[in-house]
């Protein structure tokens, strides 16, 4: 009988080092590896494409995208604290399809109206509960926004359902969009944008 669980996940090169390195400055926000094998999925799914992660941490999301990409693609990847970028940098910086960027995600959003990726991946505030608007804006059509941590979780402050309620509810109106939502993971929202 098959079954799924995390030991049956073939780990990206370098997850076990960055999450040995994460664990030493004590960082406490690892994504999920259900979430960070759907990334890798969806990513290997838009040849020569392009990707934008709001909320690099010290990289070990980024490391399943990276795996997913092919030679023609590029990943921007965007946190606004640059000890944990530290980590990320030593794996990716000598990759030239990756640009870490250390700046505050709302800025780079807003001054970067006319980019254009085929997925984006937002683990951050920026991109998920600010500049939501314009984040949606960077993606193509047939493209994916995909946001985690949309079940409670231990480290939510307090009152932060309503967050997740909002954003959820103005996804679901909206007429440019479909969505699936997804009771796995750290629960996953998957949006392509048609419009």
């Amino acid at each position: 009988i098959f079954t799924m669980n995390d030991l049956q996940i073939s780990l990206p090169d370098n997850y076990a080092t960055i999450k040995t390195a994460s664990e030493a400055i004590h960082f406490s926000m690892p994504s999920d590896l259900q979430a960070g094998c759907l990334l890798r999925t969806l990513v290997a799914s838009k040849p020569a494409g392009s990707f934008l992660e709001l909320g690099t941490g010290t990289g070990l999301s980024l490391s399943w995208i990276v795996e997913g990409m092919d030679n023609d693609a590029s990943v921007i990847s965007i946190d606004n604290n640059e000890t944990y970028l530290a980590i990320a940098r030593k794996f990716f910086d000598n990759d030239k399809r990756v640009t870490i960027v250390c700046e505050d995600g709302n800025a780079w959003i807003r001054s970067n109206p006319y980019k254009q990726f085929d997925l984006v991946f937002a683990d951050a505030w920026p991109g998920k509960y600010e500049a939501f608007e314009e984040t949606l804006e960077l993606i193509k059509p047939g493209g994916f926004y995909i946001i985690d941590d949309m079940s409670p979780q231990p480290n939510w402050p307090a009152g932060h359902e309503l967050n997740v309620e909002r954003l959820v509810n103005e996804l679901e109106q909206r007429d440019d969009i479909r969505l699936t939502k997804m009771n796995w993971s750290t629960g996953l929202v998957i949006v392509t944008k048609i419009k």
